[in-house]
């Protein structure tokens, strides 16, 4: 009965994985049936994944229960394709999200981000605009400088804020805004000084900094801590997924057994056909007999 045992584990994880994929694949659907921007924008790596964790696990299934070695077999070869995938998704992603992490700022609690302190690659794709407005609406949409753009000056000496509200809903700290024209003409004068941010900042509601580097700097920002808790968890799905490829292997193994008379033994037939080397040998042996 031991045999079998690694084709019952097959069996229990794909349907695990099999029930799994029925709510992903909900969640992209109902994803594009929704009138947020943002959420479309997810949608389809959300329906690609959840139908090839389908299509996986139901081919896993069947291999394991019914011993159908074709089905394990395709099986194994998308597993180890998804595992050669995640390998090089990792290197990729912790290769592009090595630098950044944000400057501190004198006498705020909150941390700057600039847009040169980040991977050539991310910044390439974060300024090409059909990108950059499709982020830009997510941002929008989803309020995040709603409490921001209401604070006191005091607020903005003891509150936190994240890295999109740090970079899209304010101007940097370092600018100054004249209000007179004395004050006008100084700001004049050391315009070169200046962070190009602080002419792009506006107070309407629908402009704030939106347009301005360091907005992208933060929204590359949040990527950058969010693709590093992504990587911890594809490292962990990594290790599971070598081990039940390994188990994988062995169940594959007791499928094609399971395809003969004799499972088990040293006279079991292992082929329906000769091996491609079997007339080779029969030839050496004819030839061996003739001459001794």
């Amino acid at each position: 009965m031991m045999y079998r045992f690694s084709n019952t584990v097959i069996g229990f994880l794909n349907l695990l994985t099999l029930l799994a994929s029925i709510p992903i694949i909900g969640a992209g659907l109902w994803m594009a049936r929704s009138s947020t921007r943002c959420a479309n924008f997810l949608q389809t790596p959300l329906l690609v994944i959840g139908f090839i964790v389908l299509v996986i696990s139901l081919a896993g299934f069947i291999g394991a229960c019914f011993h159908v070695a074709c089905a394990l077999w395709i099986y194994l070869v998308v597993m180890l394709i998804l595992i050669a995938a995640l390998i090089g998704l990792t290197m990729f992603g912790f290769g592009v999200t090595s630098k950044g992490g944000g400057v501190e700022v004198p006498g705020r609690v909150y941390k700057e981000y600039h847009l040169e302190d980040y991977s050539p690659w991310l910044r390439q794709r974060i300024k090409d605009p059909r990108y950059w407005n499709t982020i830009k609406s997510c941002i929008f949409d989803s309020n995040t400088c709603s409490n921001v753009i209401n604070w006191t000056p005091l607020d903005y000496m003891q509150k936190d804020m994240s890295p999109i509200q740090s970079g899209c809903c304010k101007p940097p700290t370092a600018c100054t805004y004249g209000n007179n024209m004395e004050e006008e003409a100084t700001r004049m004068y050391n315009e070169e000084e200046q962070d190009p941010d602080c002419y792009r900042w506006n107070n309407a509601p629908n402009l704030l900094c939106y347009e301005c580097d360091s907005c992208k700097a933060g929204v590359l920002e949040d990527i950058r801590r969010n693709w590093h808790k992504l990587s911890v968890l594809t490292l962990v799905m990594l290790v599971l997924l070598i081990g039940i490829y390994t188990i994988g292997c062995c169940a594959f193994r007791n499928a094609r057994r399971a395809q003969t008379d004799y499972p088990y033994g040293h006279n079991r037939i292992t082929k329906v056909r000769p091996r491609w080397d079997y007339y080779w040998w029969r030839w050496l042996h004819d030839r061996r007999e003739r001459l001794y």
